[in-house]
């Protein structure tokens, strides 16, 4: 049976996952790093890993995910990581990562990290915007189905 991992602790679309998971009965594991409010349901689990580590709860989900699971997370690593492990995975944006593009996705995040450090690049990703939400439902769905 599929389930649904989220890494909760920056996600803004929890409520979309609870959502569509609820409509199509799978289970939710929500990992975060500290407690968080999550509906009451015996589908959905929170998992809080606290160690003090900043990868450890991509760990925690890197090392669970399998190729029956949907990952939501938008870190780029944990990502490939999961499909490393034959998991689907959806940014919160909608927009699916696979072993295709992934590694240019990576070889981007690194040069921006760089061009950051270096003073060259300031700001983060574009705001989250409502768009972003409707495509996440799409591709949720999608990833569901398949």
């Amino acid at each position: 049976m599929p389930r649904i991992l989220v890494d909760a602790d920056a996600c803004p679309v929890k409520n979309e996952v609870y959502r569509v998971a609820g409509r199509r009965g799978v289970p939710v594991v929500v990992v975060a790093n500290a407690r968080m409010r999550v509906p009451p349901s015996p589908a959905i689990e929170l998992v809080v890993v606290v160690s003090g580590q900043l990868d450890d709860v991509d760990d925690w989900i890197a090392e669970r995910a399998g190729p029956d699971d949907v990952v939501v997370t938008a870190d780029i690593r944990l990502a490939a990581r999961c499909l490393e492990a034959g998991a689907q995975v959806i940014g919160p944006d909608g927009r699916p990562f696979d072993a295709d593009g992934i590694g240019s996705a990576l070889a981007t995040r690194e040069l921006m990290a760089e061009l950051r450090e270096a003073g060259a690049v300031s700001g983060g990703p574009r705001p989250f915007a409502k768009e972003d939400r409707s495509r996440f439902l799409h591709a949720l769905d999608q990833a569901l189905r398949s």
